[in-house]
């Protein structure tokens, strides 16, 4: 009597749906545009804010400066190897609330306000340098 060995059964497996994932890019890259409400990196685009980390690149849901309280800024405080973040605050220059620049300066990180597009700009300069630098970007139209 022949034996068979015991396999696997060829029956096709069950499409899962579509899954919704944080947005997220791992590993470090300069931004190659910015404007129309998103990101290009990496031969890649994100609509929204991001936040560019030692760790990679994320989406980000603050979308405006009322946003930017300490808890938008909790994956940038967890993060190891930060000791400069360029905060990109839209289309204009706006001051960081005084309580969040204590809250950096307490965590050893220094925090740079400047446009997006500047912001977008000196990341990509520092990150080529091979600087300690993370970047939070407001995405602007």
């Amino acid at each position: 009597m022949a034996v068979t060995p015991n396999r696997p059964s060829k029956a096709k497996a069950k499409p899962r749906g579509i899954e919704i994932r944080d947005a997220h890019f791992p590993g470090r890259a300069p931004v190659d545009s910015y404007g129309n409400g998103g990101f290009r990196f990496a031969d890649m685009s994100h609509r929204g804010s991001i936040l560019c980390l030692p760790s990679g690149i994320y989406g980000w849901s603050a979308s405006e400066m009322a946003d930017l309280t300490s808890t938008a800024f909790e994956q940038v405080f967890r993060e190891e190897g930060i000791e400069f973040l360029i905060l990109g605050t839209g289309g204009n220059l706006l001051p960081v609330p005084q309580a969040l620049r204590e809250e950096f300066a307490e965590r050893s990180i220094r925090i740079e306000p400047m446009s997006t597009g500047a912001a977008a700009r000196t990341f990509n300069v520092l990150l080529a340098e091979g600087r300690a630098v993370g970047a939070a970007l407001l995405a602007v139209d």
